[in-house]
């Protein structure tokens, strides 16, 4: 082989840049993602994994194989999956979802979710280091349900908090008003003290000697 073609040859290897190795590690505990290259962090983003049970993530390494920017989901009618990288081969990829608002909450039926623009960033990066030399690797364990929400116990101007109940004051009939009667064991809200009233308006006492009708008892009586 002549001399000058040797060095072409060599020139044209020389001119190949080496590929990097890019590492996506995703922490399923916190539901972050890092993306290193060649152990230098480039990214940190939220993500979306598995909801647990039967649609959690796997947790391990593993080496990228295959690459789809415009993937439908044929196992769960046809959802949108773009700019998918497959890392299992039971179907587990990396990509993009429109479910922004869930993103660093466990989610999917699975996969690892990015937000659309990040999915895409990933992606181009991985396309251009080639999806061969990109590693995978899933930590932790994903957190089961919401977080429970501690209850703040508020000030109150009578010195209680929010978790004591004040019993309701019964309120009834007393003395002919609507008053309150707390602080009496023995008054109930069911006990109605009765109301008498007088049948017809108030009459003139007869003179002595008449007999009359008592209007409340109906019983006769003399006048003396």
């Amino acid at each position: 082989m002549p001399r000058y073609i040797v060095l072409a040859f060599s020139a044209c290897m020389l001119a190949v840049p080496a590929q990097a190795a890019v590492t996506v590690t995703i922490d399923k505990s916190i539901q972050q993602m890092t993306v290193e290259v060649d152990g230098r962090p480039l990214y940190h983003w939220p993500v979306s994994t598995g909801k647990g049970g039967q649609y959690d993530t796997p947790s391990g390494k593993y080496k990228a194989f295959r690459m789809e920017r415009d993937h439908f989901s044929k196992e769960w009618d046809d959802a949108p999956m773009p700019h998918s990288i497959f890392f299992t081969q039971k179907g587990h990829a990396i990509h993009g979802s429109f479910d922004v608002k869930r993103l660093g909450t466990p989610a999917s039926h699975g996969c690892v979710r990015l937000s659309p623009a990040n999915a895409e960033k990933l992606y181009a990066l991985v396309e251009q280091e080639g999806v061969l030399n990109t590693t995978v690797i899933l930590t932790g364990v994903a957190p089961s349900g919401a977080p429970a929400v501690a209850r703040r116990r508020l000030p109150r101007s009578d010195g209680l908090d929010e978790d004591y109940v004040q019993p309701q004051q019964q309120f009834g009939p007393r003395y002919g008003s609507n008053q309150p009667v707390s602080g009496n064991p023995y008054y109930s809200q069911q006990y109605v003290q009765p109301q008498y009233q007088p049948y017809g308006q108030p009459y003139a006492l007869p003179r002595p000697g008449t007999i009359f009708r008592d209007p409340y008892t109906g019983q006769l009586y003399q006048q003396r």
